[in-house]
């Protein structure tokens, strides 16, 4: 009798599991699936190529530790490093001694930098006639200077949440596109707090 009720309970479920999900349903799936990616993935290092609006590629390594902290660090010779502490995320070009300094929530990174973050309240899924690859368009309509960015990720049971970042395309408020891919990802390692500091190249006094 017990296997009877066991059976009898179980049959619903799976009724429904067969049933092919509605486009709101299977979108709310996936932004979970994407939202549950950002909360699982505590560390991660890896490997990026950029390629900016012009065309130029660069290439170097990318570390990440949640929440907020990125480092971009570039291939010898190229004279930039953009370093998110948990606040702020910071741009500093060694060549001409310039920091630029914003908010993570004014950036598009900001999507991706904070586990807290509901990407159902402002994310959408853009279809890529690709069953293994989840795209997900990330914006705040009520500021829309923070600009857009494209989450790419692929389909993989083995990462975390079954997804890998494939990578992003981010688009700021002046339309200035940058493409972003990820490759040799290397997840759950301890990484200290001290590789998201930088050097300051500015002449002391002019700091801040």
């Amino acid at each position: 009798m017990k296997r009877i009720a066991l059976a009898l309970a179980a049959a619903p479920l799976a009724v429904v599991a067969a049933l092919p999900l509605t486009p709101a349903v299977a979108q709310q799936s996936d932004l979970a699936k994407v939202n549950a990616y950002i909360r699982a993935v505590t560390t991660m290092t890896a490997d990026f190529s950029q390629t900016d609006r012009n065309g130029r590629v660069v290439t170097g390594e990318l570390t990440l530790k949640q929440p907020g902290k990125i480092r971009f660090q570039y291939q010898k010779g190229v004279p930039l490093l953009i370093v998110g502490d948990g606040k702020a995320l910071t741009m500093i070009d060694y060549e001409v001694r310039q920091v630029q300094r914003w908010p993570i929530g004014s950036s598009p990174l900001g999507a991706l930098l904070d586990p807290n973050k509901d990407l159902s309240k402002f994310g959408k899924v853009v279809q890529t006639g690709d069953p293994t690859v989840l795209s997900v368009e990330a914006r705040d309509p009520k500021r829309p200077e923070f600009g857009t960015i494209t989450l790419v990720f692929k389909r993989k049971p083995t990462a975390p949440a079954g997804l890998e970042l494939y990578g992003w395309v981010a688009l700021d408020a002046q339309s200035n596109r940058t493409t972003i891919r990820l490759t040799n990802h290397r997840y759950g390692m301890p990484i200290a707090d001290s590789a998201f500091r930088w050097t300051d190249p500015r002449p002391r006094g002019r700091s801040g």
